[in-house]
């Protein structure tokens, strides 16, 4: 059982149609029991059984709806992408698992993955799709119901191929080979440079953001009655040219960063002294 984490993204569309192999929407109910567990707080909400009618889109939209309801909730690092993915592939040679092996793995997986706390009643709206043989999909909002965002364990990769052993043994599953589960981690600094790249980012970066939001306040103001508009509007302008100064300084930053985790290349070993030979006298 290899366990993977993938990028989280803004959406549960693209995770979902992974899962299911086919796009969302996707009308009609999913084939009975693709959903093999999901948040427990959702049988408190809807009918006995209701879940197995629903179809992709309703479950999407259960997934997105955190993100709707909580419009300012960020990650510690100040971006949106709430939801995440883990897709677990067993061995080839395994065998093929009932809908109660697959749900108890859904749910020990989830809660290494920090996504599911036992008697949490605030915690993720998060589902399990068994839909490819062979294969479960987790998916989640990390957006908690009191609008928090759920923290996961920094450990994340190492708690998740722990616990997927453990259900390999109890479960009698094949283990795969050593090279299959370890992955090489980036340093700190690399991953400090990725924040920092993201930050300064002209395109798509919080900072280009708010640049563009007080050169657009400067625009107007200077073009408003009265004597304040256009000292107000240089001062904007100033603010504006500061920002940009920010964004070049953390650009800059982040190559240093990222050129400075990079391994450096043993150099050649220096070659063998030769002796000469002497001669008798």
């Amino acid at each position: 059982m290899i366990p993977r984490v993938n990028g989280r993204t803004n959406t549960p569309h693209d995770p979902l149609s992974e899962a299911l192999g086919r796009a969302v929407p996707i009308e009609g109910g999913l084939p009975e029991h693709a959903v093999i567990a999901y948040w427990p707080g959702l049988d408190s909400y809807t009918l006995d059984d209701e879940q197995a009618t629903w179809t992709a889109t309703q479950w999407a939209e259960h997934l997105e709806e955190p993100l709707l309801e909580n419009p300012f909730a960020t990650s510690p690092r100040g971006d949106r992408r709430a939801i995440f993915h883990l897709d677990v592939r067993l061995h080839p040679e395994d065998r093929d698992l009932t809908a109660a092996e697959w749900a108890e793995a859904a749910h020990r997986l989830a809660r290494a993955a920090g996504i599911e706390t036992p008697g949490d009643k605030d915690g993720c709206h998060w589902i399990a799709v068994q839909a490819k043989p062979g294969g479960l999909d987790v998916i989640a909002n990390l957006i908690r119901l009191d609008g928090s965002w759920q923290q996961q364990p920094a450990d994340l990769a190492r708690r998740l191929a722990h616990e997927a052993r453990r259900i390999e043994q109890d479960l009698h599953l094949t283990a795969p080979a050593p090279h299959a589960v370890s992955r090489p981690v980036p340093p700190a600094s690399a991953q400090l440079a990725e924040v920092l790249t993201q930050l300064a980012d002209e395109h798509a970066g919080p900072l280009a953001t708010v640049r563009g939001l007080v050169e657009h306040a400067a625009h107007r103001i200077a073009h408003q009655a009265g004597p304040a508009g256009p000292d107000t509007a240089h001062r904007l302008e100033w603010i504006a040219y500061r920002l940009h100064g920010i964004q070049q300084d953390l650009d800059a930053t982040a190559t240093h960063l990222a050129t400075a985790s990079r391994p450096r290349a043993t150099p050649p070993a220096p070659p063998a002294a030769r002796t000469s030979a002497r001669r008798s006298p």
